[in-house]
């Protein structure tokens, strides 16, 4: 039995978990789904980078959890592949669902694919907070219309300070055992800094044919993979 700790994206909260957590719960594994400090029902909890690397270690030495699996999703990846380096061995493994991974010393806004100062021009126009998706941005991620509606509804706008700050790394990433999750309808290849980790005997690929957010598109899919990683 693992414990699987499971912390989603920009503008989500643990909610965005309900439909995979059965297919864990059903395999045996016990699940914790996480609120990061500022998003969801924790708005307006003040945040920073390193706030949400402690949001993830404190959870699991206040829960006193072994076994861990750490499964971070999109942005979420940044902070969860810094707290898998300081948990010890604590950690089973680190699952990447279609996620951005830490560079040591950089930070989400530096490896914005239009720029740093684009990014952070963003964050300045609606008050140093990134903005949610609208309806139109999930277009071609097979998602429903009603999945869409429900992603649009329950989203919160995310604290810039967790996108500017920089990330601080324990441990090199290519040490930990991983599983990343390409997502196919997000586009077909890894980012360069997730190419390079691959190529780690300790790191594996594997693809789901569906968009960014599978645990709405593919989520009794999604639980699946995840047990099937966990071993």
């Amino acid at each position: 039995m693992a414990d699987v700790v499971l912390v989603a994206g920009a503008w989500l909260g643990s909610w965005a978990w309900d439909e995979v957590l059965p297919g864990l719960r059903a395999a045996g594994h016990r699940a914790w789904p996480l609120t990061l400090s500022g998003l969801a029902e924790r708005r307006g909890v003040p945040a920073g980078q390193q706030t949400h690397v402690q949001d993830i270690v404190g959870e699991i030495e206040r829960r006193e959890l072994r076994d861990v699996v750490l499964v971070g999703h999109s942005y979420a990846g940044i902070p969860v592949g810094q707290a898998a380096g300081r948990i010890g061995d604590r950690l089973t493994r680190v699952v990447y669902v279609d996620a951005e991974v830490p560079v040591d010393g950089g930070s989400f806004a530096s490896g914005w694919w239009q720029g740093q100062a684009a990014f952070e021009s963003e964050l300045a126009d609606n008050d140093g907070d990134w903005a949610p998706l609208d309806a139109a941005g999930f277009d071609g991620q097979g998602l429903t219309d009603e999945q869409v509606a429900r992603l649009v509804k329950g989203y919160t706008p995310h604290p810039g300070a967790t996108l500017a700050e920089p990330a601080v790394l324990a441990r090199p990433l290519g040490e930990l055992p991983t599983t990343y999750v390409k997502c196919l309808l997000d586009g077909p290849e890894p980012n360069d800094t997730v190419s390079a980790l691959l190529t780690s005997e300790h790191w594996r690929l594997v693809t789901m044919t569906t968009g960014h957010w599978p645990m709405f598109s593919q989520p009794d899919e999604l639980a699946r993979l995840l047990v099937e990683e966990i071993g």
